[in-house]
């Protein structure tokens, strides 16, 4: 993980450049689908990123009291199952739409509990985008892969509730750090069962690890470096823009092209996020999402 003390970006351009970096991976790791999977990339990219994460905090394990460990626990599977439900997803939905579906439960967590009718037209608006979205033909984009997403975006809630919980325990480094390490052992059985992992190569580590870097520790460190001169609610509205990144890098990297009626999709869940953002009482910063 790059040296913060060594290496500073204004606030702004690293979180536009955290946002990039994880899309990038995002990319990556469709490429190694074929190979090794959507089970066994989500098992590279969790397992080395804790190791990164576990080299550069170093967290005392044998210090953390039971309170501790009954936070980061769940935080951690949480996680893991979001990342691996999110691949499963890529695997069958292209990026920029598994992205926008996904991105609806940290949009929920911001609404969650508000009566005002302008919170309910911010749903509304990004119900509208899912529709747009939805095969309702019979044909287009893979329902299976869609329901991957939206399950994907319901952990990435509960992350977001969870990580609220145990950053009140545990600082954000050690927490993320500890939290990939049970989100490894969450996923990794599966990564092992799909026999996938058995063609390893020096190559496809290598891509695991670029993986692994530009998903996890890259913008980790980003996000957390703009956070500290950045106020959340400019944090957050800026990560708004994460579904249209997506389907930016997906058309670039991917070749992916989306239908003027996705491409409206994705347009109005991002305006359905910043919009929420801009008018949260209390607005949560979800930092290290998909």
């Amino acid at each position: 993980m790059p040296d913060s003390r060594r290496f500073s970006l204004p606030p702004v351009p690293a979180v536009l450049l955290a946002i990039l970096s994880v899309q990038g991976g995002a990319a990556i790791a469709k490429g190694l689908f074929p190979v090794v999977g959507a089970a066994g990339t989500a098992s590279l990219r969790i397992g080395l990123s804790a190791l990164m994460l576990l080299v550069a905090v170093r967290p005392r394990l044998g210090q953390l009291r039971a309170a501790q460990w009954r936070a980061v626990v769940p935080y951690g599977i949480a996680l893991g199952t979001m990342n691996f439900l999110f691949y499963c997803a890529l695997a069958r939905v292209p990026l920029g739409l598994g992205v926008t579906l996904e991105f609806v439960g940290p949009l929920l967590v911001a609404l969650a509990g508000s009566r005002r009718l302008l919170d309910v037209g911010w749903a509304l608006l990004a119900g509208v985008g899912i529709a747009l979205i939805a095969p309702w033909s019979g044909h287009g984009i893979d329902v299976l892969g869609m329901l991957l997403a939206l399950a994907a975006g319901a952990c990435w809630a509960i992350y977001i509730v969870l990580g609220g919980r145990v950053s009140q325990v545990l600082p954000g480094n050690t927490a993320v750090a500890v939290g990939m390490l049970f989100a490894t052992l969450a996923i990794l059985p599966f990564g092992l069962a799909s026999g996938q992992l058995n063609v390893l190569t020096p190559r496809l580590l290598g891509a695991g690890a670029a993986l692994a870097l530009l998903s996890s520790a890259l913008p980790f460190t980003l996000e957390m470096q703009a956070l500290k001169s950045l106020p959340t609610r400019t944090f957050s509205i800026l990560m708004s823009i994460e579904p249209a990144a997506a389907a930016i890098c997906g058309l670039l990297f991917l070749h992916e092209r989306l239908t003027p009626s996705q491409w409206v999709a994705v347009g109005l869940v991002v305006i359905a996020s910043a919009g929420a953002t801009l008018t949260a009482r209390q607005p949560a910063a979800a930092v290290g999402g998909e």
